[in-house]
């Protein structure tokens, strides 16, 4: 493999991660804290997302999941303090879990474990830091503290449907007895205080209304302590899209800042409906690259609207303009190269997928403060945002197919994220290549479907080739005669 100074693999040295952080002098448990109902699960899982996004590996050890080999569907006198068994059970699956983490730590399979559960008390929460202490593991509690009364029930609402411990239950039932179940731990609930300055710790009140930290001690730990002052947990949706057919897409040329084909403006004109039946009355604020595509694909949109160079798309570096097949003529090993690792691998003067990432981070946190966005953007940037909501791994996330002319709805709960597509009816042309497929001789199309003979005339004002069936033919493949 010949070394590029401006491209090629991007190759992190062995002893750090891509942030720089040495591996063997990094482990941080994150201990959660707080009353059922508070958002616990949503920040671990978020925690966890985030990490791993950022090439650090990250874990989530739920103790509920422990106790659920034993008791899967406890009522609430389980939880109940004066029940003896359900002491003893909830005790044994709090042990289970913090011994599977030190296992997990001393065998090198990651940075960072995140401790979900109650954690209620101080007895409780200096047990597991001597368990910690033990293992020269450093720890971060983090409580999530609550008394908006519309929030928790909110929250209820979320838990009863979701939660495996009520599932297949009439969903009042489940409701009044996660209250109960509430109820207990708060007859024993002690918050953190001054008592234990001594400990590391980020307390979020009220969603983050107000956030107190103490004695943060190295940089992971401000890293994740940063991504937390960040977060809400209130309910909420993120909606996605690309922008409209290009020129550039009709003839599968990479990168460029071409206008909308035909078919693009088409797709414009249509998205505020599709918005309109996804979202219903709310009031979106509209994001957008910094490229014609896609702030002409936004411009029908009733909403205010902001333009991100940050999400303008992947850099091609020498290979902007050219189509893949033009790639793989020019710089058949580099063409080889990022098939094998395209996340790692950087364009010669451009951006691999993972400085996509590096630069989409101001991105995530201000999604992670904001409510009722929409982003408009490019297929790799995309890629990129998908794959931190759904946590998607990173050999993965840019071979995934997000098709042209569809508005993906991603709506965070506790256990999960919750995916909805609406495609609109209005075809476009696929710019998705699978891994290991030849450049030459590809035909880009949009199923079985002809392009239209306005987009025809498109694609031929471009010097783009017809299939005899009317699809386009991409690099230098030629139309097949016809019969």
């Amino acid at each position: 493999m010949r070394k590029i100074p401006t491209g090629g693999f991007l190759s992190p040295s062995k002893r750090t991660n891509s942030m720089g952080v040495q591996a063997e002098d990094t482990r941080i448990c994150v201990i959660m804290v707080g009353l059922p109902a508070r958002g616990k699960s949503l920040i671990a899982q978020k925690i966890v997302r985030y990490l791993g996004w950022l090439s650090i590996t990250a874990k989530t050890f739920n103790v509920g999941q422990y106790r659920r080999s034993a008791t899967p569907n406890p009522s609430a006198e389980f939880f109940d303090t004066s029940n003896p068994e359900g002491e003893r059970l909830r005790r044994a699956a709090a042990e289970a879990a913090v011994g599977d983490m030190c296992k997990w730590f001393r065998e090198g399979r990651g940075l960072v474990a995140i401790l979900d559960a109650t954690n209620s008390t101080k007895s409780r929460r200096r047990w597991i830091l001597e368990r910690c202490q033990a293992e020269s593991i450093a720890t971060l509690f983090v409580e999530s503290k609550c008394d908006d009364e519309d929030l928790i029930m909110q929250n209820i609402l979320e838990v009863k449907t979701t939660s495996p411990d009520y599932k297949g239950q009439d969903p009042e039932e489940a409701a009044r007895d996660f209250r109960e179940r509430i109820r207990n731990y708060e007859k024993v609930y002690e918050t953190i205080d001054e008592d234990e300055r001594d400990l590391t710790y980020c307390k979020l009140i009220n969603v983050g209304h107000q956030v107190v930290i103490n004695q943060i001690r190295d940089y992971l730990q401000s890293r994740v302590v940063y991504y937390l002052m960040n977060l809400h947990i209130r309910p909420r949706s993120i909606w996605l899209s690309r922008h409209g057919e290009s020129q550039y897409n009709l003839v599968g040329k990479l990168g460029g800042d071409a206008d909308l084909s035909s078919r693009g403006e088409a797709y414009a004109k249509t998205l505020p409906s599709l918005v309109q039946k996804s979202a219903g009355d709310r009031q979106l604020t509209v994001w957008t690259s910094t490229l014609k595509r896609t702030i002409q694909t936004a411009r029908f949109l009733p909403f205010e609207k902001l333009e991100w160079k940050a999400l303008d798309e992947l850099d091609s570096g020498v290979c902007d303009g050219l189509t893949y097949a033009e790639v793989e003529e020019k710089y058949p090993e580099d063409f080889a190269q990022r098939d094998e690792d395209k996340y790692n691998y950087r364009y010669l003067g451009g951006e691999s997928y993972r400085d996509v990432v590096i630069r989409l981070e101001p991105i995530i946190m201000e999604l992670e403060r904001s409510e009722n966005i929409l982003i408009v953007t490019h297929q790799a940037i995309l890629r990129c945002i998908y794959a931190y909501f759904m946590n998607v791994p990173q050999e993965r996330s840019p071979w995934m197919e997000v098709p042209l002319h569809t508005l993906i709805k991603l709506t965070p709960k506790a256990y999960t994220t919750v995916e909805e597509r609406l495609k609109a009816d209005i075809p476009a042309v696929s710019t998705f290549r699978e891994k290991g497929s030849r450049a030459r001789g590809n035909t880009i199309g949009d199923g079985a479907k002809p392009l239209s003979p306005t987009a025809q005339e498109d694609a031929k004002g471009l010097g783009l080739g017809l299939a005899a069936d009317g699809k386009p033919v991409m690099g230098d493949a030629k139309p097949p005669p016809e019969s």
